[in-house]
């Protein structure tokens, strides 16, 4: 006890001086048993954010673990905002003072190294933590994505007009409303969803008969629109999760599709024999890993000849990219191990892993789509999200009021820190089309 009170104060202090000295963009007030501490100017047109500690464990959480500190602090409840929505504003003053923030972030190397014997001794096995670890590896259920995705279940970027966006989204940037489509459908992301799948399809080239080649099933939503068209495609879509592939069937089936798509169970590097050199397109939205082989793959599956492809991804913008990528949020708590490109890095891996028989053709960058899109889901995510909808699937999480509440603030703190970084340009949503020679 003793020694995490000397802990506990020796880094209020040392984390109160440094932000004293980089937050010269907006203003924070961090509030704690009646005495606020007060950052920047509350004149400053930047993000203004309010901070109330809950437990003293806030601050050794952000002095010994920084970015994954401060969220987990909020998960576990150690800190609270005057309201929710509160959240993407604090993503907001840390990148407004970024180039400021890498004095605070070797502070929390520098003090981590020196005490980490005391990490995991004072929070290692603690009860939160534990809590924190399990919610984070659950095979999450069918209903939750339904519950905050639309009716398609696209869990990717969208792409809205002018008039969805209030002009946020930088121009339409090549997106066209599809004929299928309402033009104007205020904020619908149903057809925000459908237009980013004709749009796909048309940089595809995507024809009446093709037989188009999916990595990442999702649940269907794809495969479904493409054979509920005039198009009426063949579409071979692979899946690792079984739960996905379930519903997509099941949606499939629904839809009459059964005939035109089939849903595989598979990693895409063991893709059969009678594969090869069979697809009009390659499709890939938001699946991209293991760049050499996935785009060897790629080369393997398209006709030598007329055919296309187009991926998506989250990305990094060509400025931000290192080849070394720190643990961070997302990496620990959403998608372990993920690392994240630049269009560059995908350029050149297709390059090589096709030895040039892939030709660039056009490169996108969807990001504040994404920031909108994102948006859409966390107002979702509130209304519908209960503990009755998780009883069946994730019990332990919906019987423990504690569990609940950290599972909630886990995907607002994911939605939050996403939105601000795509629409801030810390990350980027990149579509890259590649193209065969046409006859």
């Amino acid at each position: 006890m003793f020694s995490f009170l000397i802990l506990s104060i020796i880094a209020r202090n040392s984390t109160l001086t440094v932000l004293e000295r980089v937050i010269k963009v907006g203003y924070l007030e961090i509030e704690e048993t009646g005495v606020v501490h007060r950052f920047g100017s509350p004149k400053d047109d930047g993000s203004h954010v309010h901070i109330t500690v809950r437990n003293d464990s806030f601050w050794p959480r952000m002095l010994l673990h920084g970015d994954i500190g401060f969220s987990e602090a909020y998960m576990a409840g150690d800190i609270e905002f005057d309201s929710d929505d509160d959240l993407e504003s604090v993503m907001n003053l840390w990148l407004e003072n970024e180039s400021r923030m890498t004095g605070l972030n070797s502070l929390f190397k520098r003090f981590s190294s020196a005490v980490s014997g005391l990490t995991i001794a004072l929070f290692g096995q603690t009860h939160t933590q534990a809590r924190l670890n399990a919610i984070a590896s659950y095979d999450l259920s069918n209903e939750l994505y339904k519950a905050f995705l639309s009716k398609e279940m696209m869990y990717s970027c969208a792409l809205w007009n002018d008039q969805e966006c209030d002009g946020i989204c930088g121009g339409d940037g090549g997106v066209q409303d599809n004929h299928l489509l309402p033009p104007h459908v205020g904020f619908h992301e149903q057809y925000a969803q459908l237009r980013k799948i004709h749009h796909v399809l048309r940089k595809a080239r995507v024809k009446p008969g093709h037989r188009i080649l999916e990595i990442g099933s999702g649940w269907g939503g794809l495969a479904i629109e493409v054979g509920s068209t005039e198009l009426w495609c063949e579409v071979d879509t692979l899946t690792l999760s079984i739960e996905q592939k379930k519903l997509a069937e099941e949606r499939i089936y629904e839809a009459g599709l059964q005939d035109l798509i089939r849903v595989h169970l598979m990693d895409y590097r063991e893709i059969p024999p009678n594969f090869e050199k069979k697809f009009d397109a390659f499709i890939s939205i938001e699946m991209v890993e293991y760049y050499q082989s996935y785009f060897k793959i790629m080369d393997k599956a398209l006709k030598s000849r007329n055919a296309a492809a187009v991926i998506t991804c989250s990305s990094f913008p060509e400025a931000r990219y290192t080849g070394y990528q720190s643990e961070d949020f997302a990496r620990k708590y959403i998608w372990p191990n993920a690392y994240l490109p630049s269009a560059t890095v995908l350029i050149n891996a297709a390059n090589a892993a096709s030895q040039g028989r892939l030709t660039v053709e056009g490169v996108e960058n969807h990001a504040s789509h994404y920031a909108r899109t994102i948006r859409e889901w966390d107002r979702r995510f509130v209304k519908n999200v209960t503990p009755e909808l998780l009883v069946k699937d994730l019990p332990s999480v919906a019987k423990d009021p504690e569990t609940f509440e950290m599972f909630r603030r886990k995907w607002r703190y994911l939605f939050a820190y996403a939105a601000a970084g795509m629409e801030r340009g810390w990350l980027a949503c990149h579509m890259l089309t590649f193209t065969r020679a046409v006859s």
